[in-house]
């Protein structure tokens, strides 16, 4: 288990191409290979959190962090410029702080709605029309395709598996494929929006494609998600779930609406500061949580404190998947800085598999390691591509995950929503639908960019 964990990873980074490495080539000598191996381990210790009851934060911090130092006393015990340690550590707080602030504000804004009562609602308005089983499973997973662009896939798959349970806690042949939908439908939402899935926001930030471009993901996401979803709805029964007339409706707090229109406010504020203005995206995500604040500050003065108060929000946010995104790219920063992504780049040298396979390689390879650490060390190793390839690497890392159930964060929540049904087994019986899906998506993908040209 572990050598093939160790293989994987060490494949994850050969999906990379680099410019010229300017730092020593440092891939030979005890710190190099000290990094490796503790990359290795801390990985291999992430993907066994259940089994260790470790949570994934702590590794993942522990990887990025410890590595760091040990190059530090490497460069000094050599008498090598440690300031090149220093430049280098600057930069990747940097590249993370960018995104670890967009994130944190987008989270803010998902527990003020929830706490405003706004998924409720919607999830009483899903069970009382009166919908079969098939038409709740479309329902929830063209919801989970059109929210998590808007949000991110977790938040999306999280909120819309309480939606399954809410409708049926035992009807596996409704809830297995509606997991499954929802998962699916989570991740294709979110690879053709910037906002929708943390590898699409890390290369919409790196200037990997302006916001547009990304939109043009949109057909193959959709196509291949419906493909899935068709397949799967063969097996969803058309009875009636049952609903008690007398359950009693939910409303929304006063104010709910104004934070809806207030987020949709922040996200164009961050499309416009990052593509107009040439500010990193979480600039005008940070500008968003000023009015939501503003917005409280009202709320409290009409109706009392404990309506709704931003900072109770901010409590709610899971802040070991901050953390753990925080640890994991630090530790792909350390690997790129000791020339790990520059040794194993012949990937996508023409003369062997390309940009092209290489990037479908990547949807494979991110259902098995993890889409983030992938995609981080594809931006770092910075490979020549046109725009064309950035953009499939985003869709295939994107709906990569879905292939395997705990390919995704998306999956592994919905995974632990629904204990002892959506599993592991239970998932690859259909994986076979998901894997037409993704071909679909890449097919579609090549007509777009290749046939039609759209660079």
């Amino acid at each position: 288990m572990f050598k093939s964990l160790f293989f994987l990873a060490f494949g994850s980074l050969s999906a990379c191409f680099a410019n010229e490495f300017e730092n020593p080539d440092l891939t030979t000598t005890w710190v190099g290979i000290a990094t490796l191996i503790i990359f290795v381990v801390g990985y291999f210790i992430i993907a066994n959190e259940e089994k260790y009851h470790i949570d994934k934060s702590v590794p993942a911090l522990f990887i990025g962090i410890f590595t760091f130092l040990l190059i530090a006393v490497y460069y000094a015990m050599n008498n090598i410029d440690i300031h090149l340690v220093h430049d280098e550590a600057e930069r990747v707080i940097l590249e993370i702080a960018e995104i670890f602030f967009f994130l944190f504000v987008a989270m803010t804004y998902i527990e003020s709605l929830i706490h405003m009562g706004v998924f409720d609602r919607l999830k009483y308005n899903l069970i009382s029309k009166g919908y079969t089983y098939r038409k709740l499973f479309w329902a929830t997973g063209f919801l989970a395709f059109f929210i998590s662009p808007i949000a991110d896939n977790l938040t999306t798959a999280l909120i819309l598996s309480t939606v399954l349970i809410t409708i049926d806690k035992s009807k596996k042949e409704f809830l297995v494929p509606g997991a499954i939908n929802i998962v699916v439908a989570a991740n294709a939402g979110g690879a053709w929006s910037p906002f929708g899935d943390i590898t699409t926001l890390m290369a919409w930030t790196s200037g990997k494609g302006h916001f547009i471009d990304f939109i043009y993901l949109f057909p193959a996401s959709i196509l291949g998600y419906f493909v899935t979803a068709f397949l799967l709805s063969k097996v969803v029964p058309t009875t009636k779930p049952d609903f008690h007339a007398d359950t009693e409706k939910p409303e929304m707090k006063e104010g709910a609406k104004a934070v809806i229109f207030l987020g949709i406010i922040t996200i164009v504020t961050a499309v416009l500061s990052h593509q107009v203005l040439d500010f990193p995206a979480m600039w005008g995500m940070m500008f968003g949580l000023v009015l939501l604040k503003v917005h409280s500050f009202k709320l409290s003065k009409k109706f009392g404190k404990d309506h709704f108060n931003v900072f109770e929000s901010m409590s709610k946010i899971e802040n070991n998947t901050l953390l753990f995104f925080f640890g994991i790219l630090a530790a792909v920063g350390a690997l790129y800085f000791v020339g790990w992504l520059t040794l194993a780049s012949v990937v996508y040298h023409p003369d062997y598999l390309g940009p092209t396979l290489s990037n479908i390689a990547v949807g494979f390879l991110s259902a098995i390691v993890d889409n983030v650490p992938v995609m981080s060390a594809i931006l770092k190793a910075n490979p020549d591509m046109d725009l064309s390839n950035w953009m499939l690497v985003t869709l295939t890392a994107g709906i990569g995950g879905s292939l395997i159930s705990f390919g995704s964060a998306a999956g592994v929540g919905v995974m632990g929503k629904l204990k002892g049904i959506y599993t592991f087994n239970t998932h690859m019986k259909y994986a076979w639908t998901i894997l037409l899906g993704y071909f679909v998506s890449i097919a579609v993908w090549y007509f777009q960019f290749e046939m039609l040209g759209f660079n």
